[in-house]
């Protein structure tokens, strides 16, 4: 049975603090919650109502903090670049190659490997009219994909609002579930990584025995049983991917020093994108009927030493992307998924005097997925004629959620995006 979750947590209040913030906090979006689920009701979701092998299934990774898209798709051959980023900036021999004197930050060499096999659409200059600079603001914007006022429902909340009562339609996979997919009447379904690691030794043995079902267990007992199966199942699935972030991560702090590894912390995200994908590929793969997933990367607030910050954490995001797409490309259903890669907004275009930079505007979107059409998507910003200093954004990003919501959801993107209805033409074949 799939449970409301009621805790008083700090997570809860954190999410309630998010969402106050976000300018969501409508009686709608925190009346309704979010529904935690456990493993076994994943797999029997999967068993009774299997995902439907023609439905589109949406990926969303949010990069929190502000991701500088300018050492991100890198126009490292142009001088007002290089004359704006000094120390920061990128060499074009340093830089992955696009074409159009553009090129990847040396941390997506998968990324960049997509690009070449043309499945990789980079959406270039994406923001929205009046580019708010406060991560909580432009991130409710993002979120609820309305720029104009706030709402208290997410775009994709709404969507969940109009085509299901199943809050499994939807899961979040990250530590606070995102406004983003908090509707008026119902919210996804959540399922956080954090708890799911066993004790080991004899403590670890003595839960497993615990789990050990008895013929002459009562009902209760049975009960306590399962659970505690259900914790050992989706601790055996998950195990493996979070000791491998585990060893990532330590590996980085050793190789870079406590400091470094903690630069950039950013509102909202977590460090464990590869398991969270890990996780979002077995859902996909035995066929739980969710369409749209939510997994995110924090730390990209940068306002000091970025490059090694912000390429170590690029290159952490292409690893985990990389081996999602890995196992989606031998699984029958990953032919039904897209992936959207985006992040609250740019950074301004001139280096700070810390060898960082600060919250700006425009940057870019990336997609892949089963439809999704590579190359470039959107007009390059010119880095002469600034908006204050900033990028003047050339593509609106609700163009992108119309676009998704049309192809990969099936939805009339109309009345979810408040009246917006102008599509990201070329972005699907």
């Amino acid at each position: 049975m799939i449970r409301p979750k009621l805790s008083t947590s700090v997570s809860a209040v954190t999410r309630r603090r998010f969402l106050a913030f976000a300018g969501v906090a409508g009686a709608g979006a925190l009346a309704v919650g979010a529904t935690q689920v456990r493993w076994a009701d994943l797999v029997r979701a999967a068993a009774t109502t299997p995902l439907d092998p023609a439905a589109g299934v949406l990926v969303v990774i949010t990069l929190y903090g502000g991701n500088d898209g300018l050492n991100t798709v890198v126009p490292a051959a142009d001088p007002a670049y290089q004359q704006a980023r000094a120390e920061l900036a990128y060499r074009p021999d340093e830089v992955l190659d696009l074409g159009e004197g553009l090129g990847l930050n040396p941390g997506l060499k998968g990324l960049h490997g997509l690009w070449q096999d043309q499945g990789l659409a980079v959406v270039r200059g994406v923001g929205y009219p009046k580019a708010d600079r406060s991560h909580f603001r432009s991130m409710a914007i993002w979120q609820t994909g309305s720029p104009e006022a706030p709402t208290r429902s997410g775009w994709l909340g709404r969507w969940l609002d109009a085509t299901t009562t199943d809050p499994l339609h939807a899961v979040s996979l990250d530590p606070v579930t995102p406004p983003l997919l908090a509707g008026e009447k119902l919210a996804a379904a959540s399922f956080p990584l954090s708890g799911l690691t066993l004790p080991q030794g004899g403590l670890g043995t003595a839960i497993g025995a615990l789990a050990a079902p008895d013929p002459d267990d009562d009902h209760w007992l049975s009960l306590a049983a399962k659970q505690y199966a259900d914790l050992g199942s989706a601790g055996r699935t998950l195990g493996p991917a979070l000791e491998r972030q585990r060893s990532a991560e330590k590996d980085d702090d050793q190789d870079q020093g406590d400091d470094e590894s903690t630069k950039g912390g950013s509102a909202g995200g977590q460090g464990q994108l590869a398991a969270q994908l890990d996780l979002v590929a077995t859902m996909i793969d035995m066929g739980v009927p969710t369409r749209v997933y939510s997994v995110s990367l924090g730390g990209f607030d940068t306002h000091s030493d970025e490059r090694g910050t912000q390429q170590r954490l690029l290159g952490e995001l292409d690893a985990a992307v990389s081996g999602f797409r890995d196992r989606l490309a031998n699984s029958e259903r990953g032919r039904q998924v897209v992936t959207m890669i985006y992040s609250e907004f740019g950074r301004r275009v001139a280096a700070n005097a810390s060898d960082g930079t600060d919250h700006g505007t425009a940057g870019p979107v990336f997609l892949f997925g089963d439809g999704v059409r590579g190359g470039f998507l959107g007009d390059e910003p010119s880095l002469t004629d600034l908006d204050d200093g900033d990028l003047r954004a050339g593509t609106d990003f609700r163009s992108i959620y119309a676009s998704v919501l049309d192809r990969v959801l099936g939805a009339d993107s109309e009345p979810l995006l408040a009246g917006y209805s102008q599509r990201l033409d070329g972005l699907f074949t």
